[in-house]
This record gives C-alpha cells, structure tokens and sequence, in this order.
C-alpha cells in the first residue's frame, strides 16, 4: 500500500491534491465531476469584509499556453459566506480553507477574525499577492515590510493554520517568504499570477477592462517551479505549490522541487475532473517507481 497521507503543520491531508482559490468555486459546482471527499483540499474563492463587485468586463483572456484574467476577487463578502456559503460546505469530507482578502490590513484581520470562529475551517489562505485589484493585493505582496505587518496583524487573532500565498511578481521570492514567515505565517502557497497584458491588434486597444491581469496555466509553470524550489530551501515551513499544473507528472515536479502538497488551478477550466486523474497518476508513479509514501517524493531532486 502507497501512503499518500501529508501532514503540513497541523492539517492532515488525505494526499498533497488541493484545488486553487478562484479556479473551484466554493467546491459545490464540482461536485458533479469530482468526488470531493477524494481531495486532499478545497481553497474557496476568495472572501472579503464586504461586498466585491470586481472588475468590469471584459476580464479574461486566452492567451498561448494559458490565460489572463482579471476578475478582481469577486465576492459577496465575509457575513454571505458565513450565513450562506458555509453551512453548505462545512460537512465536505475534506479539509475546506478559505482565501481571506481585503484592501486594507484592518479588512483583513476582520475578516479572519471571523472565519476564526468557523469550527470546520481548519485554515485560511491570506491572499497577499492578487494582481487583479486596485489596493491591498500586490501592495501587500509585493513589500516584505507590508508583508510581515499585514501576516502579524492577522497571525495575532487567527489561531489555526495560517497559509500565506506569495505572488510572483517579485525581486527575491526568498525574501518575500521569510518575511511572511517572521510574520507567523505556518504554511506558504506560491505561486500566484504573473502580471501580464492581452493586446487586440485590430482595435489597437488592450483586451482586458483593466488592461494588466493574472497570467496563469503552463506558461508560468517554470517560474512557479524554480519560486517553489527556491523557497523551500529558504525556510523551514511546509510549502504548497502551484502554477501551470496540468497533470500527475506537473504535480510530481512540484514535489520534487520541494513542495508537500500542490493546488490545481487553470486546469479545473479545461477538465473538471482533473484533480482526480492526478491523484491517480501519482499512484500510478509511485507503483511504477516504488515509492511507499509520497513524502519521499517532497525535496527528492538529485
């Protein structure tokens, strides 16, 4: 029997698949293709303090080996999710994070705060690092000094694991992570989009209302890769990796590179049900190359 089991910080996985924020919805919408219970997580679209209308249309792309977006964390906020959205998600039989995100530190604390008091939300992913929005995002995730307030502020009310997602669009992924980490932060997820533009030659106007959006799906994968392995020499906490993962042997690579667990994003877009073909195709690796536990494939560049 393989084990597929992973534990980061204090969250017990199933096996390293997760589904990335943005990309699964609140999990519901899938649970006509995918057995949920099979994953080792669900990240849910992201959750402000209030309502979020996000950005005007057009806000999506489709670009060579992958695409751009700008939606813009389009939410109804915290309080719609807690009387609404929560009560039907709370009894999936895997681990449910929610994305926490906010404009200003004050927003984001008073949103974790009360996810908090959430008995089936064992951990929030604080998104400092969305490209898609005016204030807060980038800011945030683009500033070690921003970073480690804004994950200090919330590590002092939220009291179960605290996942940091890291954005791309940086000088040094390195010092982005161990400043999160200094902050509190028990987990990092990398990598978020890269900023890009989509251009219409025609109109000689850009596609996107807001001109620059997320890059995401394979093209990014190689940075994500390199971000991912770099980090994990850089700190000691768990990393969870992401970024144009398409497949089992995407997933693989991440291990490889350092990560414990991976989230599958764009992917979800093209094939629904992709999340548990590579959960199969990790077991069919670890057959083929006997390997017992997937842990040993976390680091396992030679």
């Amino acid at each position: 029997m393989i084990d597929f089991s992973v534990i980061i910080s204090h969250l017990s996985l199933k096996n390293p698949v997760m589904t990335a924020s943005g990309t699964f919805g609140y999990g519901e919408e899938f649970s006509d293709f995918v057995d949920l219970g099979q994953l080792g997580g669900i990240v849910v679209k992201a959750v402000s303090g209030d309502n979020r209308d996000g950005n005007a249309y057009p806000r999506m792309a489709e670009t060579a080996s992958g695409m751009l977006n700008s939606v813009g964390l389009q939410n109804k906020g915290v309080d719609y999710f807690i009387q609404e959205i929560y009560p039907v998600i709370k009894d999936f039989d895997t681990n449910v994070i929610v994305n926490v995100s906010g404009s200003t530190i004050e927003e984001y604390v008073a949103v974790a705060e009360k996810i908090n008091e959430l008995e089936k939300i064992p951990a929030i992913e604080l998104n400092i690092s969305c490209p898609n929005v005016k204030q807060g995002g980038m800011v945030f995730g683009t500033n070690p000094s921003l970073a480690i307030e804004v994950t200090s502020a919330v590590r002092k009310i939220y009291k179960k694991d605290l996942i940091v997602k890291l954005s791309p669009n940086v000088t040094s992924i390195q010092e982005m992570a161990k400043a999160v980490v200094d902050g509190g932060a028990d987990i990092i997820s990398l990598i978020n989009t890269l900023l890009g533009i989509a251009i219409d030659a025609d109109k000689r106007k850009p596609i996107l209302s807001t001109i620059t959006g997320g890059l995401s799906g394979p093209a990014i994968k190689p940075v994500a890769l390199r971000m991912v392995w770099q980090v994990s020499k850089a700190v000691k906490v768990p990393v969870i990796g992401m970024g144009g993962i398409m497949n089992a042997t995407d997933a693989i690579e991440f291990m490889l590179a350092g990560a414990s667990a991976v989230q599958v994003g764009t992917a979800n877009f093209i094939d629904p049900a992709v999340t548990i073909k590579i959960i199969d195709g990790i077991e069919a690796y670890c057959r083929l190359h006997k390997v017992g536990s997937v842990k040993e494939l976390v680091g396992g560049l030679s």
